[in-house]
């Protein structure tokens, strides 16, 4: 049930609101209230539990566990499951186990805490984040899981807060304002505690922000430092730990008024920590807006990049850019493995990324050195690395003002996403889930920073107007598993799994590889050569990486279900049909030996009717609909007026056949509850209706093609 704050609880939020952060008592001790750093670092001591996003500071997602081996795990069986319930909305969570309790978040930023034997529910957090937050961030409302210490739980919410909570009963501790959404900013990412700071960064490289990352002490909230990654205003400090670098080494690559766009570089994805060296390691996004012409010539740093910071101080290190003055989206916020690898008769400390842009990285993490790096994927924007792991550049793939297009390889989504990875020390592979898509891109001719709809200063029309491109990006979309060999640079094996924008991955000691598809499968595969072994089918889209933990001597696997994410939001007339799966039921399965639970049958198919009245508006009133479409409204539903299965097709709402309740949703704001904000300072009536007019003629386009097709 929904825990509430007690009496001096709520005192300590009062306090926080008004700028005091509150320490409170330290919870009872319970499961959670073991963990620290110690624990933490020692993670293989106690292989049942995964006690914090990467199950170790290496972010490896290996686990030692191997009661559950190749040899047996046919007999998988579903032992409980927990329905997650709301919105069928994405669902990204890694949970984290202690003491025989499972931490999990769902979307719109909920924590569940479940007894990780039974299913059964202990308590649940909901932080109540503003349904008009989901307005103003990128690519859904998903949360990727919370970090737990000393009896307490830690949550960054989608509109901006990082929470605290008592680990045993739920209820809140304290809370802070870490990033105001209103400004384009959103938290989907899960915090990392390190030597008792709470450690947590943002998104909002597509609304114009400027990217940090904040230390806050684990135990009252206060705040210990700041690291901004790009820098801001000429002559305006910002009193923050990364002043004297952005002064030294970065502001020297941005030219003109950069400082007006935002400039990105958000760290809105997981960080890595070595303790014996005492870094810190956090990658960077995009820089804001994509268009390198809009927003600065030059390299543009920290964007795209991954930085080493000391934790207690946020004290720069050393950084490696991976994309200088990058212009395709290509963030390098993709989960980061530190691992010991024996290159050239060598045994290395390295740092290996398999980032957007379709290389793979492996650095020295000690100095930031790069070592090695090559495709995994096929790119087209780069021919290859130098000797320092400088791309060395293809100007076809470039952009400008002009509104030439240009297809680049991988397209915005990447080559791989914030899916996390997985290294077996036992095989020496990498295991990772790839998509094999493309995106055309043309600078936008007029840009200009808005509160509502990216800032991204790309023109979203380039693609649709574009049947050919369309063509050759259907042809390349490909999904696939992937292990690939970071020594040798190569793909030991692959599986192809039909579709991109695939789960996240864990490999074990018992020889397997988990992960969950597009299409709703979830396997086992044998870590040697990629033979899957066993397989369910849940019926719902998996993005989520799975687990496995340990409780009274028995073995579980477990994962969490929900389509969404970038590519289902906004891939329109590139998603796959097969892709719109049975009724996107969020849940969490999880599996043992032997278990004999049923899996949950899929809940019936709703069936839309495609009614649409007559396309009777001018081709100049459809073609600036399409304009306005494409840029307010086609990143959450759908490119072209098609849905990728996540949200509403507008095609079938029921709303397009009547202007006047037309008008109340999208100039109104009379849906704005659940979300769909008013655009009213933004778009014209007569860019509403116009935007109308182009849904109308999609849907008499498709009538013609189907009769009926599900959300």
């Amino acid at each position: 049930m929904l825990r509430t704050p007690s009496a001096a609880a709520g005192l300590g939020l009062l306090m926080v609101l008004a700028g005091v952060p509150a320490a409170v008592a330290a919870p009872p001790l319970n499961g959670a209230a073991a963990v620290d750093g110690a624990r933490i670092i020692h993670a293989d001591r106690h292989p049942g539990e995964w006690l914090t996003y990467g199950r170790t500071y290496g972010a490896q997602r290996f686990s030692p566990l191997a009661q559950i081996n190749e040899r047996n795990v046919g007999r998988l069986g579903l032992a409980w499951h927990y329905d997650i319930g709301g919105e069928r909305r994405v669902q990204e969570s890694t949970p984290l186990v202690a003491g025989g309790v499972m931490y999990l978040t769902t979307a719109w930023s909920r924590v569940v805490a479940l007894n990780a034997a039974t299913g059964k529910r202990l308590w649940v957090f909901h932080p109540h984040v503003p349904r008009s937050a989901d307005a103003h961030g990128c690519c859904g409302v998903a949360n990727r899981g919370v970090a737990i210490w000393r009896g307490r739980v830690y949550v960054g919410t989608y509109d901006g807060r990082l929470i605290a909570l008592n680990a045993r009963t739920g209820k809140p501790l304290w809370s802070v304002r870490t990033a105001e959404y209103a400004k384009g900013y959103t938290i989907t990412g899960a915090p990392i505690v390190v030597k008792g700071r709470v450690i947590i960064g943002n998104g909002g490289g597509e609304f114009g922000t400027r990217g940090y990352v904040t230390a806050y002490d684990a135990r009252t909230g206060r705040e210990d430092w700041r690291f901004y990654t790009v820098p801001g205003r000429p002559g305006v400090p910002d009193h923050a730990a990364s002043d004297g670098v952005l002064a030294r080494i970065a502001r020297p690559t941005w030219h003109g008024a950069y400082w007006k766009f935002g400039g990105g570089g958000n760290v809105w994805d997981s960080m890595a920590y070595d303790p014996k060296l005492d870094l810190l390691y956090i990658g960077t996004g995009n820089g804001a807006p994509w268009n390198g012409a809009v927003r600065s010539p030059g390299a543009n740093l920290f964007i795209t990049s991954i930085l080493a910071l000391r934790p207690e101080t946020g004290q720069y290190v050393w950084h490696f850019q991976e994309v200088p003055g990058d212009v395709w989206d290509y963030d390098a916020d993709q989960q980061m493995i530190l691992a010991d690898l024996n290159l050239h008769g060598r045994v290395r400390r390295v740092l290996m990324q398999a980032p957007k842009d379709g290389i793979f990285y492996v650095l020295d993490r000690a100095t930031g050195r790069f070592l090695c790096g090559k495709p995994y994927t096929p790119i087209n924007w780069a021919r290859g690395l130098s000797r320092r792991g400088r791309p060395i550049e293809n100007r076809k793939a470039f952009y400008d003002l002009t509104g030439k297009p240009a297809l680049a390889m991988p397209g915005a989504a990447g080559g791989h996403n914030w899916q996390p990875m997985s290294y077996d020390p036992q095989t020496g592979l990498v295991y990772l889930a790839v998509s094999g898509m493309a995106f055309t891109y043309a600078g936008a001719r007029r840009v200009r920073m808005r509160e509502l709809g990216w800032d991204t200063g790309d023109d979203f029309i380039a693609l649709p107007q574009n049947p050919k491109a369309v063509a050759q990006i259907r042809k390349r979309l490909t999904g696939y598993l992937l292990a690939w060999n970071p020594v040798t640079e190569r793909a030991a094996w692959r599986v192809p799994l039909g579709a991109p924008w695939n789960g996240g991955v864990v490999s074990t000691a018992g020889g397997l590889v988990f992960e969950g598809d597009a299409m709703g499968r979830f396997a086992a595969y044998r870590a040697t050569d990629g033979k899957r072994l066993w397989s369910v089918q849940t019926h719902t889209g998996i993005v989520a990486p799975p687990i496995t933990y340990e409780v009274g001597g028995q073995q579980y696997v477990a994962v969490e279900i929900g389509w969404g994410g970038a590519f289902a939001l906004a891939a329109g007339q590139l998603a796959l049909d097969s892709q719109i799966n049975e009724g996107n039921v969020p849940r969490m399965l999880v599996f043992r030996l032997g278990g004999a639970e049923a899996m949950p049958p899929p809940p019936p198919r709703p069936q839309l009717t495609l009614a649409p009245p007559a396309s009777t508006a001018s081709a100049a009133a459809i073609a600036l609909g399409e304009r306005k479409y494409q840029s307010f409204c086609s990143v959450c539903h759908g490119d072209s007026a098609v849905s990728g299965g996540v949200l509403p097709d507008l095609r079938y709402a029921p709303a397009v056949a009547d202007s006047r309740l037309w008008r109340r949703i999208v100039h109104g704001g009379a849906l704005e509850s659940g979300g769909m904000v008013s655009f009213a300072r933004e778009l014209t009536p007569r860019e509403i209706e116009a935007i109308r007019d182009y849904v109308i003629f999609r849907a008499n386009q498709t009538k013609g093609q189907r009769a009926t097709r599900p959300y």
